[in-house]
C-alpha cells in the first residue's frame, strides 16, 4: 500500500478540512446504516434517501450561502426571514398580481441581490459587525413579509402548480408498494438546483482566485492583505453570493411548499448554521468543504428523522439531539485546531 510521504519520510499529514470532512461523512454513513439495521427497512428504501434530499433543498443551497460567509469568519443570520420574504412576496405576485413563474423567480433573485449588496457593503466596506447588520437584516425582512402579506395562504396559478408537481424520475431506483404496484423514485427540482449548487460552489472555491481569497482572509485577513489580496472586496463578495443564494434558496423552498407565510423557514438560518458546523465549516473561519455542508444537512435531517422513527415525537427531543451533534462536531473542531497549533510550535 502506497503512503503519501512528505519531503523528508515522514508520514503526510491530512489536511484539516478533508479530516473533517471524512468525519462528517463516516457520521452521515453510520447513523444510517444504524438507522437501516435497527429502525427497519424503511431507511433503506431509495425513496427514503431522496425524500431527505425533497425535504432539505433549500437548506442545502443557504447552508452553502452560511458555509462561505463563516469561511470568511462571519456569519449571516437573516437567511431564515429573507427565505419567507422570497416566497410571501412571489406567492403575491403569481395569485394576487398576475405574474409567472419568470418574475417570481426574478423577484427572488432581486430580493436576494439586494439584501446581499446592502449587508456585504455595511459588513466589508464599512466594517460593522456581521451578526448585527445581519440581525437587523433578520428583523427587517420578517417585517417586510407581513407588510406584503400578513396571512398564509396557499398559490393557485396553475403554472407555478405544475412546476411544482414536477417529479424527476430516478431509474432503476423505485420500489414496489404493498398491492405490488411498482412505484418510481423521483426528485423534485430543488434537489437538481441544489446539486448544481453544491458543485459550482465546490468549484469555486477548490479552484478560483476569489475561492482562495475566501480561506485567506478567514484564516488570517492581516496576511491577506499583506499577500496582495483585496480583503474587504472579497469579504463583499462572499455576503453577495450569500444573499443571492438565499433568494434561490428561497425560491426552492416556495417551489416545495407552494404557500406564502409569515411563518415560513422559521428557524433556518440556525439549520443553516448547525449543517455548516457538521460538515466541518470551522466558527473561527478559514477551513470548511460545501461537500461537507451537503452531508451535514443530510446528517442533520438523518437524526431528526431517527428521533421521529423513535417516538419521541415531542420538539425537544429532536432539539436536545441536535444540540449534542453540534457540541460533538465542536469538539472535534477544537482537537482539530489544537492539533493545527501544535504542528506549528
Amino acid at each position: 500500500m502506497n503512503i503519501l510521504k512528505n519531503a523528508d519520510g515522514s508520514p503526510k499529514r491530512m489536511s484539516d478540512q478533508n479530516l473533517l470532512l471524512t468525519i462528517t461523512i463516516a457520521v452521515f454513513f453510520l447513523m444510517y446504516i444504524c438507522a437501516v439495521i435497527f429502525l427497519g427497512s424503511g431507511f433503506l428504501k431509495p425513496q427514503t434517501f431522496f425524500n431527505i434530499l425533497n425535504e432539505n433543498a433549500a437548506l442545502i443551497i443557504l447552508s452553502c450561502g452560511m458555509s462561505l460567509v463563516m469561511i470568511t469568519g462571519g456569519i449571516d443570520i437573516s437567511v431564515g426571514t429573507l427565505t419567507a420574504l422570497v416566497c410571501m412576496s412571489c406567492a403575491v405576485n403569481l395569485d394576487y398580481n398576475g405574474g409567472n413563474v419568470l418574475t417570481s423567480l426574478l423577484i427572488a433573485l432581486g430580493i436576494g441581490l439586494a439584501f446581499g449588496l446592502i449587508q456585504g457593503y455595511l459588513i466589508a466596506y464599512l466594517e460593522i459587525q456581521p451578526f448585527i447588520v445581519t440581525l437587523v437584516g433578520m428583523f427587517f425582512a420578517k417585517g417586510m413579509t407581513t407588510i406584503v402579506n400578513a396571512t398564509q395562504f396557499n398559490v393557485a396559478n396553475e403554472e407555478f402548480q405544475a412546476l411544482k408537481s414536477t417529479r424527476i424520475i430516478v431509474p432503476f431506483m423505485g420500489a414496489y408498494n404493498k398491492k405490488g404496484v411498482y412505484v418510481p423514485a423521483y426528485v423534485e427540482i430543488g434537489v437538481i438546483v441544489a446539486l448544481i449548487t453544491v458543485i459550482v460552489l465546490f468549484v469555486l472555491l477548490k479552484w478560483t482566485k476569489l475561492g482562495r481569497g475566501f480561506y485567506a482572509i478567514g484564516g488570517n485577513s492581516q496576511s491577506a492583505n499583506m499577500l496582495g489580496i483585496n480583503v474587504k472586496r472579497t469579504k463583499f463578495c462572499a455576503y453577495l453570493l450569500c444573499g443571492i443564494l438565499a433568494g434561490i434558496g428561497g425560491f426552492v423552498y416556495f417551489l416545495h411548499v407552494g404557500s406564502g407565510s409569515p411563518s415560513h423557514a422559521s428557524g433556518a438560518e440556525m439549520n443553516a448554521i448547525a449543517s455548516s458546523i457538521i460538515g466541518g465549516t470551522m466558527l473561527s473561519g478559514g477551513s470548511g468543504n460545501i461537500i461537507g455542508t451537503l452531508f451535514g444537512v443530510l446528517s442533520l435531517s438523518t437524526i431528526k428523522n431517527i428521533v421521529s422513527s423513535l417516538g419521541l415525537d415531542e420538539a425537544w427531543w429532536t432539539n436536545i439531539t441536535v444540540a449534542a451533534m453540534i457540541c460533538l462536531f465542536l469538539v472535534i473542531q477544537s482537537i482539530v485546531l489544537s492539533r493545527k497549533n501544535k504542528a506549528k510550535s
